[in-house]
């Protein structure tokens, strides 16, 4: 590792982990206030399992939930992160290509890129409300939410699905607001 690679990586510890770009707006805010939410079940998932080996391998006695627990508690946090990414504006994207773009194609580029994810967002949402139908209402209409078919046997799919669905239309609505706040600051 050289020198300079050295002070950047420094100057990275101590540069603040909060930057909502300007241009998410309020949702993206909100999306960074809520994420420790998430952050948190990822802390809770390792301590789930801490305990399930602890009571499984020390105390001869399993449980029959840890497992599933943190397959739901990871589950939601890495796909609030899809969302969390998208307000903080760090997002993959091509950067061999958009970093040698002069700031007037970068600035269009950011909204066709914006209204392009906003759309497959949408055909995701619109794949996800099917899954979610399967999952929470049986056949005849009535309410019966999908379980994982274990001993414990809690509803956590059709959750996952619900939380997917919701996230998609959540994805949507941040890509729009970055879609008009790029063009916004393109005029401006």
């Amino acid at each position: 590792m050289t020198e300079d690679h050295q002070q950047i990586d420094i100057a990275a510890i101590g540069t603040p982990t909060s930057h909502i770009p300007p241009e998410s707006g309020l949702m993206g805010r909100m999306v960074d206030r809520i994420s420790y939410v998430f952050a948190a079940g990822i802390v809770i998932s390792a301590a789930v399992l801490l305990y399930e080996v602890f009571m499984r391998y020390l105390l001869n006695s399993p449980t029959i939930w840890a497992h599933e627990t943190t397959v739901f508690l990871c589950g939601l946090a890495f796909t609030f992160g899809g969302l969390y990414c998208t307000s903080r504006n760090s997002h993959i994207r091509v950067v061999l290509i958009y970093d040698v773009l002069p700031a007037g194609a970068r600035r269009i580029f950011d909204i066709v890129i914006s209204v392009i994810s906003a759309v497959a967002s949408g055909f995701f949402a619109y794949a996800a409300w099917h899954m979610v139908t399967r999952a929470v209402w049986a056949p005849s209409g009535d309410i019966r939410l999908e379980t994982t078919g274990s001993a414990w046997s809690p509803p956590t799919p059709a959750l996952i699905k619900i939380f997917i669905f919701v996230i998609m239309i959540l994805l949507v609505v941040q890509f729009l607001i970055l879609a008009v706040n790029y063009a916004r600051r393109a005029k401006g």
